[in-house]
């Protein structure tokens, strides 16, 4: 029976998360059940098709990128694939009726990293378009279960939060991005002189993301409220951090969150959402 296969496709996006991110596996624990599963599979496609164009040094990038891209069409068409990753997002991607533009925007930013890129502000807008924007909207179809009303409000929120979210990654992977795959996301930023001044534009930016994307959060539907705020707790406390890092030092580590802490953040992010402080 296809269910079988299907519960085991499910299986290898859970077993994804979770070996990628505690962080968005506890966002994803605290969602209603109900919407747990999808999640999971956007999540597990998101992460493969990053792990293609960032880890796989010494293979062919452009192929294996090339064929799962034909195979993730070809699995939205034919409703089922092989890869059970893409197994379980066609699924996904069909009872939600998520736009394959979204999609395509998506993979074109991937593709952008196969190459070395001088980032101009343009190219920095798309890059957060279609690899972190598309994606809070992707979660968005699932989140409004259709109600395209809700969605089309909550929309610019939810690409505000995705946005601030890959943002607080490129300063956080500053060092990695820059030493290890030669890449500056940012725009017009000198990182073998990088300046406060410069660090501090780039946190107002996100700021001002961050700030958007709450009030969208307290407008979610209450099934997915809890789980999306979260995501945003822990994130921005990660951000807090980093503001608090000198210049010198964000460029020779990696700046991270503690499971202790995560744990804290877990535990006051619940007690926000219980009290109805969101």
């Amino acid at each position: 029976m296809k269910a079988i296969f299907d519960n085991v496709s499910l299986q290898c996006t859970k077993l994804t998360t979770r070996a990628y991110s505690t962080s968005f596996s506890l966002g994803i624990y605290f969602l209603n059940h109900k919407l747990r599963d999808d999640i999971y599979s956007i999540y597990g496609f998101v992460r493969f098709a990053d792990e293609i164009v960032d880890s796989f040094e010494g293979y062919n990038q452009k192929i294996l990128f090339d064929k799962f891209k034909i195979d993730t069409y070809h699995a939205i068409e034919n409703k089922i694939s092989l890869n059970p990753i893409l197994n379980a997002f066609q699924k996904t991607v069909n009872q939600y009726d998520i736009q394959h533009d979204l999609i395509e925007t998506f993979l074109k930013s991937m593709e952008m990293d196969l190459n070395k890129v001088e980032y101009t502000p343009e190219k920095y807008k798309q890059y957060i378009l279609g690899s972190a924007e598309v994606v809070g909207l992707m979660c968005l179809h699932v989140f409004t279960d259709g109600k395209k009303e809700v969605y089309e409000d909550l929309k610019p929120y939810a690409m505000k939060l995705g946005a601030a979210f890959q943002k607080v990654n490129f300063l956080r992977d500053i060092k990695d991005d820059y030493q290890g795959l030669g890449r500056i996301y940012f725009p017009g930023v000198d990182l073998t002189n990088f300046s406060l001044s410069a660090k501090k534009q780039i946190e107002t930016d996100i700021a001002q993301d961050f700030k958007e994307a709450l009030i969208g959060i307290k407008k979610l539907p209450a099934s997915c409220k809890g789980g999306v705020y979260l995501s945003y707790i822990y994130y921005e406390a990660l951000f807090k951090k980093i503001k608090r890092v000198d210049v010198e030092n964000i460029l020779s580590e990696r700046i991270r969150i503690n499971n202790l802490t995560k744990f804290r953040l877990m535990l006051n992010s619940l007690l926000h959402y219980k009290l109805n402080l969101i």
